[in-house]
């Protein structure tokens, strides 16, 4: 529906990777909204082009940062400030509906279903379920609602001083009225709160349709061992992520995003933490088998100086845009 999109913002390049697989993981699940990404003047032009092979609309528009240093200390997080900068997508007033969604977020499955809920609804968040957690929401872009957040924040502030704080202050009605506009926590769940209620994630877990990658530690700051497919690092901390989580990121991550990083030429500026080496340009393949190759391996046991080479074909799903099965040799990677 060409009056109704998901909605995302990118404040540097770093979050532009989230932003990627954020977009990729919703192409994939064949939504049939448009996708619309907001900027900061922070992320690159050459980002920018890769956005736009992903979403419909990316847009340009200014940080605003609450500059509330003392409520942010209070969580550790100095850098929520400028998360008031997703105020802007109140402006988008070409939709109708829209459903906003940080760039930490992926979903599991198709979630078109959020556009039939009304303004503002919301998952509750794990800390504090009587507030909402603002990583995703329905809302109706409105020039008088964006002016009038504008104003609160200004007059008001917020309690945490980063947008959830301002948001459940301003839509405080969402925790004592319509239930309605209380989403179910698989619209919502954050990836280090399954270890905190361990018994309902193994009952509910499987029906998770948005997982949310809450922290300062995102996806992206991992090491991924490309070899074995595997994120580096203690994975038994409780701080830590859920590992399957975590690897359905870095497999998005490598089968969309990669190679778009690949075309552009920057995949070694903007992929932290894989242990690989893109050596060329490479081609996709038809293919029409579901496993994976490994085509050639040399020297394993040839001490520290030999060269280990090993070219992988690794297999993607089915073409967002064609429909059509590749192969992907983004794999025409080198380890080292």
């Amino acid at each position: 529906m060409a009056d109704q999109s998901f909605v995302t913002l990118a404040t540097n390049d770093s979050y532009v990777k989230g932003a990627l697989v954020l977009g990729s993981s919703l192409q994939q699940y064949r939504t049939t909204r448009k996708l619309t990404a907001l900027i900061t003047p922070q992320v690159s032009d050459l980002m920018r082009r890769v956005l736009e092979k992903v979403f419909d609309e990316v847009i340009l528009v200014n940080v605003l940062d609450s500059g509330d240093s003392a409520h942010l200390a209070l969580m550790k997080r100095p850098e929520l400030g400028v998360t008031l900068t997703k105020l802007h997508c109140w402006e988008l007033t070409q939709f109708t509906k829209c459903v906003f969604m940080d760039a930490d977020t992926m979903v599991l499955s198709n979630i078109d279903e959020l556009f039939e809920r009304e303004e503002l609804s919301a998952a509750p968040d794990p800390g504090w379920p009587d507030c909402f957690n603002s990583g995703v929401f329905v809302y109706r872009p409105s020039i008088e609602t964006y002016n009038q957040l504008l104003q609160f924040a200004t007059e008001k502030g917020s309690f945490d001083g980063a947008d959830q704080g301002l948001l459940n202050t301003f839509f405080s009605s969402w925790a004592t009225t319509d239930m309605s506009k209380h989403l179910p926590f698989i619209y919502n769940l954050s990836s280090t709160s399954v270890y905190s209620y361990l018994p309902a994630f193994k009952a509910f877990g499987a029906s998770t349709k948005v997982v949310h990658f809450l922290g300062s530690t995102k996806p992206w700051n991992y090491t991924y061992d490309s070899r074995t497919k595997s994120i580096k690092g203690n994975m038994d901390d409780p701080k830590i992520v859920h590992p399957e989580f975590l690897n359905m990121w870095w497999d998005t991550y490598i089968a969309d995003v990669l190679p778009l990083l690949e075309q552009h030429g920057i995949v070694k500026e903007t992929t932290p933490g894989v242990n690989m080496r893109l050596q060329r340009q490479c081609p996709t393949y038809q293919y029409h088998q579901y496993y994976q190759l490994n085509l050639q391996k040399n020297a394993r046991n040839g001490g520290n100086r030999a060269k280990l080479t090993i070219w992988e074909w690794i297999p993607l799903t089915t073409s967002r845009r064609n429909l059509t099965p590749t192969f992907s040799r983004n794999a025409c990677l080198k380890q080292w």
